[in-house]
């Protein structure tokens, strides 16, 4: 992150990377965390990913090829068609952590070597920080718990489970591609809720809040957080072609850290301060009375609270008209505590902000969703979801807790 000491810093994109919510001791760093090479199945050149990422304007990126059924194996056939069904093996998984640690540059650009677990049926998780790499077929259970216990053991021996020392892990384009029992129901195993640190709720260009509500099941994001999962929302490209972070309209995670390096970025990740879009340049922050989104907030019992947004696209986004939803639990959909519409404010107007009364008995989370009105909701939005348009980012949660 280029100008990292300075007051009022910069990204590619003409945005300012200090949210007016938080200290310029935590700048915004744009992220790409999910992307595939000829390793596994997607078609480019590996040695070719993180300097693409890195020139297409991103800050933190990570190669995370699939695993499958090869990780006891030194080196499977190199062929397109023999990798594509294995996924990585002992030698591919060498290969991509020399190749990020050839790319990591501290403090201007962070590379990260990471994984993608992937199962036909249950799901697809990806893992990020770990020495070792497991796949389904050494973790093979008619749900995910052999593999939640591996990664629970991940990391240092000495460091508590569920600990930022670990590996942590995110849950795949939920209720998609590979993944017809939705992580065997999204189904809690407590051990790991501190290492499964995000939800995919922006995959390439589709919004997963809608996932498989046609069909009559819950969105995944209700299904998710109901469960008492705690995830970060990010959104990524998933990208399998040859020109990693340039498209734009693909998924981007906003990581608010202390600095361009592995440490700060797991700590950022580990503390859910992320936000999901598909938008280059954009800064999103919100704070529920005081307390920053991806936070557990206590309260003593039914409360007005009040949440303030901070958003911004560089000059050209000033007084843009956008709305916000407050999500929390629902049936399928969210409901919906509060809808308000705001202008994106300049630098020295006041910040959007909306107050609602919760009742942590009846509300135990609440979703910040910024949504563009003027573009054209998913083609799956009914009611006013379609009036609200389409979904800008998403803010980590807040848990709300009684006492």
């Amino acid at each position: 992150m280029t100008g990292l000491a300075l007051g009022q810093p910069l990204d590619a994109y003409g945005t300012s990377r200090v949210s007016r919510l938080r200290s310029a001791t935590h700048l915004l760093a744009h992220a790409d965390l999910h992307n595939h090479t000829w390793l596994s199945d997607g078609v480019g050149d590996p040695a070719l990913a993180f300097d693409s990422m890195r020139r297409a304007g991103l800050d933190v990126a990570a190669l995370t090829d699939h695993a499958v059924f090869a990780a006891g194996v030194d080196d499977v056939w190199d062929l397109p068609w023999v990798t594509r069904l294995s996924g990585i093996d002992r030698e591919a998984w060498a290969r991509l952590g020399r190749l990020a640690d050839a790319a990591d540059d501290p403090g201007r650009f962070v590379a990260i070597r990471g994984f993608e677990w992937s199962h036909p049926l249950l799901g697809h998780v990806n893992v990020w920080g770990t020495e070792t790499f497991v796949d389904p077929f050494r973790t093979f259970d008619t749900d995910l718990s052999r593999f939640y216990d591996w990664l629970a053991r991940t990391g240092d021996g000495a460091a508590a489970p569920g600990s930022p020392g670990r590996g942590l892990a995110s849950f795949n384009h939920p209720g998609g591609r590979g993944n017809l029992l939705v992580f065997a129901g999204f189904e809690l195993h407590p051990a790991v809720v501190g290492q499964m640190a995000g939800l995919e709720v922006f995959n390439k260009r589709l919004d997963y809040l809608y996932e498989g509500v046609e069909g009559g099941d819950p969105s995944p994001l209700v299904r998710c957080l109901d469960q008492g999962w705690r995830p970060g929302l990010i959104g990524v490209s998933d990208e399998h072609g040859t020109d990693w972070g340039l498209p734009d309209g693909k998924g981007r995670t906003g990581v608010y850290v202390t600095g361009l390096s592995r440490a700060a970025v797991r700590t950022a990740l580990a503390d859910r301060q992320v936000f999901a879009t598909r938008l280059k340049g954009l800064r999103l922050d919100a704070t529920l009375d005081g307390h920053p989104m991806g936070s557990a907030v206590r309260l003593p019992g039914p409360a007005r609270v009040r949440v303030e947004v901070d958003v911004d696209r560089g000059g050209s986004w000033r007084g843009r008209p956008l709305s916000l939803q407050l999500l929390t639990s629902g049936e399928r959909m969210p409901g919906v505590v509060a809808a308000a519409e705001f202008a994106v404010p300049g630098p020295e107007d006041p910040l959007p902000a909306v107050e609602v009364d919760v009742d942590p008995a009846r509300t135990p989370w609440l979703v910040l969703r910024v949504s563009d009105p003027a573009e054209p909701a998913d083609p799956r939005a009914t009611g006013p979801w379609l009036r609200w348009g389409s979904a800008v980012a998403y803010a980590s949660p807040w848990w709300l807790e009684a006492g």
